[in-house]
């Protein structure tokens, strides 16, 4: 790694460990590590692992009023879901400011970081890796089949997504939780591949 690139996530180790709580920070390392850890395997770009993983979710932070007005004073679309579950909206309110306060520019690190909490029909390998990463990650203790999910996210991304996209739905569906219509197309499309 170019020590440029290696100054340059020290610096946002550190901005998002001032912004994020004990808790969040520690899970934000921890995808940054599993991100890296699949990069490896799945032979994906360290750097753009590593620089997804410290950003997923740094949105994540923001009060829900405060998500809906940086979506709507920068045209950035919000769905009906979205509007009345505005957490859903930390992703790509974490792409946008990756973009404008981070000046990241790689656009599929951009879109790993929009979306990796529900997915996407055609996503890189980097967007998948991102999004099992916020799964898996070392300090994650409660998502059901967490150690048969660690276990697949290390032999095929694809099959890991739809297990872990079944798991989702099948908890909101228990919990009586609104589901995104984005995570059941994402589920349905990587099913049908």
């Amino acid at each position: 790694m170019a020590k440029k690139e290696e100054e340059y996530l020290k610096k946002l180790t550190k901005a998002m460990e001032e912004v994020q709580s004990g808790k969040r920070f520690t899970h934000t390392l921890g995808v940054e590590y599993t991100a890296c850890a699949l990069a490896m395997k799945h032979d994906v770009p360290l750097f753009s692992a590593q620089l997804a993983g410290l950003l997923h979710d740094c949105a994540k932070c923001l009060e829900d009023e405060k998500l809906i007005k940086i979506c709507d004073k920068n045209h950035l679309s919000v769905s009906e879901v979205e509007r009345r579950n505005p957490y859903l909206l930390h992703g790509r309110v974490g792409a946008f400011l990756a973009k404008t306060k981070y000046e990241v520019t790689d656009e599929d690190i951009l879109n790993s970081i929009e979306w990796h909490t529900t997915g996407r029909p055609g996503m890189s390998a980097l967007e998948k890796i991102i999004f099992i990463a916020d799964y898996i990650e070392p300090s994650r203790k409660n998502a059901p089949n967490l150690t048969l999910v660690r276990k697949m996210a290390f032999e095929d991304l694809d099959q890991t997504m739809i297990k872990i996209l079944e798991d989702i739905l099948s908890y909101l569906k228990s919990q009586g939780g609104e589901i995104d219509p984005m995570t059941l197309k994402t589920y349905h499309y990587y099913l049908g591949e």
